[in-house]
């Protein structure tokens, strides 16, 4: 790819590859797979491979582009990398697009650049959409619950942010199972359209399956989870780090390479975590290998299992070069597993 060429974008990327889910009740549909930009979008890495990374998702059906205020380094650096991609490439195709971005966490000094305070949600919207170039996001996600904040300030500055024509749906992220049933309705009674909840969910992480905070009768036959809340408040779920930090994949089937996360920014994943995991990753990639997928593939598609009509509307994928969107995007090409597939894996990484 010449991205020094002027950006036209591919006639066929709608040719059915990618399959878009709707979310929950809502009239938005996600495409199953999404480009998240919170790694390799900030100041250190290569601009040039930013944009080719944006140009080969869009090419392959990937329309949603999914940020915060914070992802770097340094904060900031993301949006204002894919405002400038937005500018050069993807601007004529603005209305294809879903681009969204959040505030919750850490953003800058003071009392007013963190959690969820109505001077911080609404600030730090008007300074993202400043470095996206943008007059609005699609959706506009309140990132992390705030124990001190009164909900109804966070869900109002959201259904604020709507009104005001700077995001088109509200959305929150790393919300538990009981605190989104009541945000649902607080936003419902204000007539906000709310669409969705981020969270995190892999093969080795399975929490939003079962979540202690919401009490479920007995006898119902529900597990009380994330994605039984998800479907009583007509929402989407739309998962990160589904492939647990690189775990899920070939990176460290032969130990940890000098070049990968673990070897050189050890943030997230350390080489105790691959030590821990090594015989699981193993077994999970045979498993993998006789369905004719690699181990990343089968991890997304193990999280799209229920198919475009179930909970998960889409899954967020991180990348370091164009081969591996294109590679991850053909998960969405079987999604289906026998009982016997789903009880292995069950078995390598049990879901408690």
């Amino acid at each position: 790819m010449d991205i020094t060429e002027k950006y036209t974008a591919d006639d066929n990327r709608y040719d059915g590859r990618m399959p878009y889910s709707r979310c929950g009740k809502s009239g938005l549909k996600m495409p199953q797979i999404s480009l998240g930009l919170w790694h390799n979008f900030g100041d250190i890495s290569n601009f040039a491979t930013m944009r080719a990374m944006c140009r080969t998702a869009f090419d392959a059906g990937i329309t949603q582009f999914d940020i915060a205020n914070n992802y770097g380094p340094d904060y900031g650096a993301a949006e204002t990398n894919f405002g400038r991609i937005l500018t050069l490439d993807l601007m004529p195709y603005r209305d294809e697009l879903l681009i969204t971005t959040k505030a919750g966490f850490d953003m800058w000094p003071g009392p007013y650049g963190d959690f969820g305070s109505r001077k911080y949600l609404l600030a730090s919207l008007d300074q993202s959409l400043k470095r996206l170039g943008l007059d609005y996001v699609d959706i506009f996600y309140s990132h992390r619950m705030d124990p001190d904040t009164p909900l109804e300030e966070t869900m109002g500055a959201l259904t604020q942010a709507v009104r005001s024509g700077k995001a088109l749906y509200a959305g929150i992220s790393n919300y538990d199972a009981a605190t989104t049933l009541k945000a649902a309705a607080i936003l419902r009674d204000s007539h906000t359209p709310f669409v969705i909840n981020q969270v995190r969910y892999n093969i080795f992480d399975r929490h939003i399956e079962k979540d202690s905070s919401i009490k479920v009768p007995s006898g119902t036959g529900s597990s009380g989870g994330l994605k039984a809340a998800a479907k009583e408040a007509g929402i989407g779920l739309i998962i990160y780090s589904p492939l647990a930090q690189g775990l899920l994949t070939s990176r460290y089937l032969d130990g940890i390479p000098s070049d990968s996360r673990v070897g050189h920014d050890p943030r997230f994943l350390h080489p105790g975590d691959v030590r821990q995991r090594h015989d699981q990753i193993l077994a999970l990639n045979s498993i993998a290998a006789r369905r004719g997928q690699s181990l990343a593939q089968m991890a997304l598609s193990w999280i799209l299992r229920d198919g475009v009509d179930g909970p998960i509307s889409s899954v967020l994928i991180g990348a370091s070069k164009p081969s591996q969107i294109l590679d991850c995007a053909k998960a969405v090409l079987n999604t289906t597993f026998s009982d016997e597939e789903l009880a292995a894996i069950d078995k390598i990484a049990p879901a408690h």
